[in-house]
C-alpha cells in the first residue's frame, strides 16, 4: 500500500458565536474555515482529518502542510506511522503541530480502515465510556458562572471547568460563586489561561484549594517552570500545566524532572497528534501521573482525542468546550454526552465518525493540494 495523494479541501464555517476563553484568544465570532485533509492510497483506502477551528482557520497551518508535510509521506505506506511520525517532526520548524497532528490523525484512521477496527481497539482499548465536565467560555458575571455550572449539574454532567475573566480578585470571586451554586461535593476546576504572575497565580490557587477545588489549569506563563516550581510546593491542590508549554513531546521532560507539575496536558492540535498523546500518556503514567486531554479544537479532533482516552488508564475526563456553535461542526453526528454525564467509544472503522461531505462540498471554498 501506497500514498498517491494529498488534498486539503478548505470549507466555510459561519454563525460562530461570540465567545472569549481568556486573554489569549481575545474575542471571535462570525466566521472561520476548516480544511478536510484526505490522504488517499493505491488501495482506495483514504484517511480524513480536520484542520482549523473556529479562532483559527485551516489556511494559516494548510500551506506549509501542503509544501512540506505532504512530501514525507507521499509515496509511502501509510501504515509506517511511526517513521513517517519521525519525519513529519523532521518538518516541525517548517510548519506547525496542529499540521502534523491532521496528518497524523489521517494516518491512524487509514491503518483503523484496513484493520477494520476502531482507533482505539488499535492502541489496545482500556475502556469504552469516560465522564465528561463542561469547560466554560469568558461569562459575563460571577452570577453567570453560577447559574450555568448549576445547570449542567441537574442535568447529570459530572464535573464544570471555570475559563474565569483573568483579574485575580474577580477570578476569586466567580470560584466561591460557583461553589456556593454547586455544593461541596460537585467536581469544580480552574483554568486561568496563563494570566497571572506568581503572587496573584498563589494567592487565586490558595483560594481554589480552600474552595476545594479538583485541579488547578495553566495559572502561570506556558514557559515558566522556575515559578510552576516554587508555586508547586506550596499548594497541595494538583496543578495541571504543559498544555502550550513549548515543544513537542520530548519537551514534557524538563516538566517532569523539575518537578514542575502534577499532571500532563495535551490534545491531537496543539501536540501533533495521536502519536504524540500516546507517547505522552504512557510517559505520564510512568511518573503515576495523570495526562488529561485538552479540546481538539474542531470535532473530528476531538473524535481523535477521544480514542485516545478509550486507550489509556490515566485520565479522567473528556473536555466539552462550550459553546458548542463555537466547536462543533463538519460532522453528520458529534460526540453527545448522555444523561449520566458519560461520552462513549465510537467503534467503527478507522476514525468511526461520520464526515458531513454534503456540507463540506457545499462550504466549498478551495483545494490545497
Amino acid at each position: 500500500m501506497k500514498i498517491t495523494d494529498v488534498t486539503l479541501t478548505l470549507f466555510a464555517w459561519t454563525d460562530i458565536p461570540a465567545t472569549t476563553y481568556g486573554r489569549h484568544t481575545g474575542r471571535f465570532s462570525g466566521k472561520s474555515q476548516l480544511g478536510l485533509l484526505a490522504i488517499k492510497t493505491d488501495d482506495g483506502v483514504e484517511g480524513h482529518a480536520f484542520l482549523g477551528s473556529a479562532q483559527r482557520g485551516a489556511h494559516l497551518d494548510g500551506e506549509s502542510l501542503v509544501q512540506f508535510l505532504k512530501p514525507v509521506v507521499m509515496g509511502q505506506n501509510p501504515l509506517d506511522r511511526e517513521r513517517l511520525y519521525q519525519g513529519l517532526w523532521q518538518r516541525n520548524r517548517a510548519t506547525t503541530y496542529r499540521a502534523i497532528g491532521a496528518v497524523d490523525i489521517a494516518l491512524w484512521d487509514i491503518a483503523g480502515k484496513v484493520a477494520n477496527q476502531p482507533i482505539h481497539r488499535l492502541l489496545g482499548s482500556y475502556r469504552d465510556s469516560v465522564p465528561a465536565y463542561a469547560s466554560s467560555a469568558v461569562l459575563a458575571s460571577k452570577e453567570a458562572y453560577a447559574e450555568e455550572a448549576a445547570k449542567f449539574k441537574a442535568e447529570g454532567w459530572t464535573a464544570y471547568k471555570i475559563h474565569p475573566p483573568t483579574d485575580p480578585k474577580v477570578d476569586i470571586e466567580v470560584c466561591e460563586a460557583v461553589r456556593r451554586s454547586v455544593g461541596d461535593h460537585f467536581t469544580v476546576m480552574l483554568d486561568s489561561t496563563w494570566a497571572y504572575d506568581y503572587p496573584d497565580a498563589l494567592r487565586v490557587g490558595q483560594a481554589v484549594e480552600r474552595l476545594g477545588f479538583h485541579w488547578y489549569e495553566d495559572p502561570l506563563a506556558d514557559d515558566d517552570i522556575y515559578n510552576y516550581v516554587k508555586l508547586k510546593q506550596k499548594l497541595s491542590i494538583p496543578i495541571l500545566a504543559t498544555e502550550y508549554s513549548p515543544g513537542g513531546f520530548t519537551a514534557f521532560a524538563p516538566w517532569l524532572t523539575a518537578q514542575a507539575t502534577d499532571y500532563l496536558r495535551g490534545d491531537v492540535a496543539v501536540k501533533g497528534g495521536i502519536t504524540s498523546l500516546v507517547k505522552t500518556a504512557h510517559l505520564a503514567e510512568g511518573f503515576h501521573m495523570n495526562f488529561e486531554v485538552h479540546h481538539g479544537g474542531n470535532s473530528l479532533n476531538n473524535v481523535a482525542n477521544l480514542h485516545v482516552i478509550m486507550a489509556i488508564k490515566n485520565c479522567e475526563f473528556f473536555e466539552v468546550l462550550l459553546p458548542s456553535g463555537a466547536q462543533k461542526y463538519g460532522l453528520v453526528q458529534d460526540i453527545e454526552v448522555d444523561k449520566n454525564g458519560y461520552v462513549h467509544a465510537i467503534n467503527g472503522p478507522g476514525l468511526g465518525a461520520t464526515i458531513d461531505f454534503g456540507l463540506i462540498e457545499q462550504k466549498k471554498t478551495a483545494i490545497l493540494s
